[in-house]
């Protein structure tokens, strides 16, 4: 990676997240309002994930189900944080991540801290930049893909990393999103560090 698509890519990151989170903030204000109006509590998900380097930092989401982690998950479910995920608008608090020099725009996904100790050195590799809103593996299979594609995929971005490639990610994400696809985050196996 050249210093100067790093340098410029970091700028990039940093200007698009002020601009987003000023044009936006009508929208996290709508979300908050909704939240009371549902009686539901604590607006913001809090998570450690890994970053560059495997530096852990806190994630911010949308909550998108109910703080009770005893119930199952079908008893967790609310209609806003349903909605929310399905728009992939519980994403946006992490513009903040990205203002903060924690994510980028475009990267692989940041994984749970737990997961640490499962990494094969070759799936490292997608730690050597920083994690996205959106990336790769992402507008290429999502949920829908086994973990060790997942990182394949990671690690592609890794050795390709490109202005072109960025932009080509942010055209398919606003795709994939326009297309209204059934979510299936919540489906999701954990990684064991063997799938």
């Amino acid at each position: 990676m050249s210093s100067v698509y790093s340098f410029i890519k970091s700028l990039g990151d940093t200007l698009a997240a002020a601009i987003l989170l000023v044009l936006l903030s009508w929208l996290f204000l709508l979300v908050g309002l909704l939240y009371l109006l549902t009686g539901e509590r604590s607006l913001f998900f809090r998570q450690e994930r890994l970053g560059k380097n495997e530096r852990a930092f806190v994630l911010y989401k949308f909550r998108t189900l109910k703080q009770d982690e005893q119930l199952p998950l079908d008893k967790r479910k609310f209609v806003l944080g349903s909605m929310l995920r399905f728009l992939s608008l519980d994403e946006l608090p992490q513009l903040w991540n990205v203002l903060k020099g924690e994510m980028s725009l475009v990267g692989p996904r940041p994984l749970p801290v737990a997961y640490q100790p499962l990494f094969s050195a070759e799936q490292r590799k997608r730690f050597a930049v920083r994690p996205g809103i959106t990336g790769w593996a992402q507008v290429n299979g999502r949920h829908g893909i086994p973990w060790t594609k997942k990182f394949e995929l990671d690690n592609w971005y890794v050795d390709h990393q490109s202005f072109w490639v960025d932009l080509k990610i942010i055209f398919k994400t606003f795709q994939l999103l326009l297309s209204f696809r059934k979510d299936t985050s919540l489906e999701e196996l954990p990684f064991t560090g063997s799938n």
